[in-house]
């Protein structure tokens, strides 16, 4: 059964149009993900992910804004609405390569590593959508690292 949240449309919209989304996951796609999942909250400066942890969630920001840092403190992005992070050690089965750092108060929802794999046993093209979607999110945002550092070459 999927949860009844007053705000899953709201929700949903999202996820769906945000700039950095998973933008080839269908909308039943996102039901069964959030249905799976448990919404948490971080307060301003509160951490999200830890860098060189094995935190074994992924996190699909809802409302609010992170920073990205890596050490020393150094942000090398940010993350806002219908984002995801905690990614990169999930395809890894590793650990956090970055922190993630709430900028104000931020609400997401978390997916452990198990359910989600669990989900793409039951549901093989979920788990297709999904990895391409990250597949294309990575590329976008290692492309925008690039340019950024082409121009700030100039």
């Amino acid at each position: 059964m999927q949860k009844k949240d007053p705000g899953s449309e709201a929700l949903l919209l999202v996820l769906q149009t945000a700039k950095n989304h998973l933008e080839f996951l269908t909308q039943n796609d996102w039901m069964l993900i959030v249905d799976r999942a448990k919404k948490v909250s971080f307060q301003k400066d509160e951490t999200v992910i830890q860098q060189n942890r094995a935190n074994k969630v992924v996190y699909l920001i809802c409302t609010g804004k992170a920073r990205v840092l890596t050490a020393p403190n150094t942000e090398i992005a940010q993350l806002g609405a219908g984002e995801i992070c905690g990614e990169m050690a999930f395809l890894e089965g590793g650990i956090a390569s970055a922190s993630v750092v709430a900028i104000g108060d931020l609400e997401a929802y978390a997916i452990d590593w198990t359910s989600l794999k669990d989900l793409f046993e039951l549901f093989p093209h979920l788990g297709s959508r999904f990895y391409r979607s990250l597949a294309l999110g990575l590329s976008r945002r290692l492309r925008d690292q690039i340019l950024a550092r082409q121009a700030a070459s100039k």
